[in-house]
């Protein structure tokens, strides 16, 4: 498990410590240490004093009714409502692994080419969701489909929180539309899965022997990438034989960096089954597969035909406008999946 995080203080003694820069990968470990420590406390920080502030404008208020004085003191209350809902949200991710970034899987299911289509277009919002909330992405790997879309692929979301806002994310996404893959222009239905499993650091401790539990393949990389893509065999799949788990990853022209992301991507999912364990169904969901299709667990429905609409299954939020959401407006959804876990729990 994730090592306990330490107090301000102390991560401070350390980096002022004679050698802190002697090991740079342990040194930036211990500043983003301190960098999601400070993201807790600050705003609590910030919390307190401008209570403070506000009560020194409801005084002022008191003694002086002016319409100035009184909007002032609504637009503080204001201001320290949503930096408290901020902070809300912020505190319903208290595990260690919701600070990380995170790995999102993408998979195709049933619906043929409109399943690659929707795979795609789930791909693009988890990508502009980044955007929107200025975190960084990268394609690990993607498998295109034959006519449109893609089977597979998966994407490394890094910021601060990236696991803890999207691990609601998980499960089968259900779109129905008019298909524009259809000449008789026939309504289909869709789907595509989604897992999402944190970047963990190395101080995640994972028993894996890499030579007996671990089978690797090497293959050529798919898609757009330049001869070199083309020409060798550095793309890496790795497949952990007890569980059946696959993780894939060919974003680097370098086999070795290729074989060390795809060895983290296994040592996440891993991570993610076995803190899972209690919860055998949804286990079973990352180690064997369950089915991506009718009759599988659907987390969340995009209906762009006859109606419009975009509706998650376990929280029952409902927006009646999908073209945002599917641009990326995901933070709503998460917020209400959030608040659904505490109170399930």
């Amino acid at each position: 498990m994730p090592a306990k995080l330490k107090r301000t203080d102390e991560i401070n003694d350390e980096m002022a410590a004679p050698g802190f820069w002697d090991n740079p990968d342990k040194a930036q470990e211990t500043v983003g240490e301190l960098q999601r420590l400070n993201l807790t406390t600050k705003p609590l920080s910030q919390l307190v004093s401008e209570s403070g502030d506000l009560e020194v404008l409801i005084e002022f208020a008191d003694d002086d009714p002016s319409d100035e004085n009184v909007a002032e003191v609504a637009q503080a209350a204001t201001s320290l409502g949503e930096q408290l809902a901020a902070v809300e949200l912020q505190a319903m991710m208290s595990n260690p692994e919701d600070g990380c970034g995170a790995f999102v899987s993408i998979q195709a299911g049933e619906g043929g080419t409109d399943s690659s289509d929707w795979a795609e277009m789930l791909l693009r919002m988890f990508q502009r969701w980044s955007e929107r909330r200025g975190f960084k992405s990268e394609l690990m790997e993607i498998s295109p489909a034959e006519e449109a879309g893609i089977r597979n692929a998966t994407i490394a979301i890094r910021g601060n929180y990236c696991f803890g806002y999207l691990r609601g994310e998980t499960g089968n996404h259900r779109l129905i539309r008019i298909s524009p893959f259809d000449s008789a222009g026939r309504r289909h239905t869709s789907f595509a899965a989604v897992d999402v499993t944190p970047e963990l650091n190395d101080s995640v401790n994972i028993e894996i022997n890499w030579d007996q539990d671990v089978r690797e393949d090497t293959y050529r990389a798919s898609g757009a990438g330049g001869q070199h893509v083309n020409k060798t065999d550095s793309a890496i799949r790795l497949t952990h034989l007890e569980t059946g788990v696959v993780v894939q990853c060919q974003s680097q022209r370098s086999q070795h960096k290729n074989r060390a992301s795809a060895q983290k991507m296994l040592i996440a999912k891993l991570f993610q089954i076995e803190k899972e364990k209690r919860d055998a169904e949804l286990a079973a969901k990352r180690g064997q597969k369950s089915k991506i299709g009718f009759g599988g667990e659907t987390v969340r429905n995009y209906v762009l035909h006859p109606d419009q609409y975009v509706k998650d299954v376990r929280t029952g939020m409902k927006v009646g406008n999908p073209t945002p959401i599917l641009d990326g407006d995901l933070d709503g959804f998460m917020e209400a999946f959030l608040r659904w876990s505490i109170g399930k729990d």
